[in-house]
This record gives structure tokens, C-alpha cells and sequence, in this order.
């Protein structure tokens, strides 16, 4: 039995965070597919990928994981906020 990752075990590099993504979500949906791929691209979430800011990959990848559930989704989503709300 794997063991749930905590928030505060996450890195704060995006693309260290889609790495974590891809080994827990099994089945990720389509629609974050995009946002994971161009999170994997960047290091913070003051990064641009191409014309799209992180905080807006993030948000929308947020937007597109809700099917993504279990401890390391909450901890992991519970990251990606706390990194969108540093950035205001």
C-alpha cells in the first residue's frame, strides 16, 4: 500500500507537481490532459508556456481534474491553490 503524499511534501515546481500527477491519476481525463502536458513544461508559477501564464494552466487544469480524487489528489490540489493564492 502506497503511502498518501501531504501537502506540505510537495514541491513547488510545477513540473516535479505533474510528475506526482501522472504516477497517482490512473485514468486522467482528456480535458486536463493539455494543462498537465504544459505544466510539465514549466518551474513556477510565475512561468510563461508559450502565451499562456502558469496561473492560468493551473487554474485550468484545476478546472479539469475533478474527477481526480483520493489523498494525494486532495494534498496535491490543495498545493496548486496555495501556490494560485500566493501569486495575487
Amino acid at each position: 500500500m502506497k503511502k498518501p503524499i501531504q501537502t506540505q511534501e510537495i514541491p513547488a515546481n510545477l513540473s516535479e507537481i505533474a510528475k506526482i500527477i501522472e504516477r497517482d491519476w490512473t485514468k486522467i481525463y482528456f480535458g486536463a490532459v493539455p494543462y498537465l502536458q504544459a505544466m510539465k513544461m514549466v518551474q513556477s508559477i510565475e512561468d510563461n508556456y508559450f502565451c499562456d501564464s502558469a496561473t492560468s494552466i493551473v487554474r485550468y487544469f484545476l478546472s479539469n481534474a475533478t474527477t481526480w480524487r483520493g489523498e494525494t489528489a486532495r494534498a496535491t490540489k490543495a498545493k496548486l491553490n496555495e501556490m494560485l493564492n500566493s501569486k495575487k
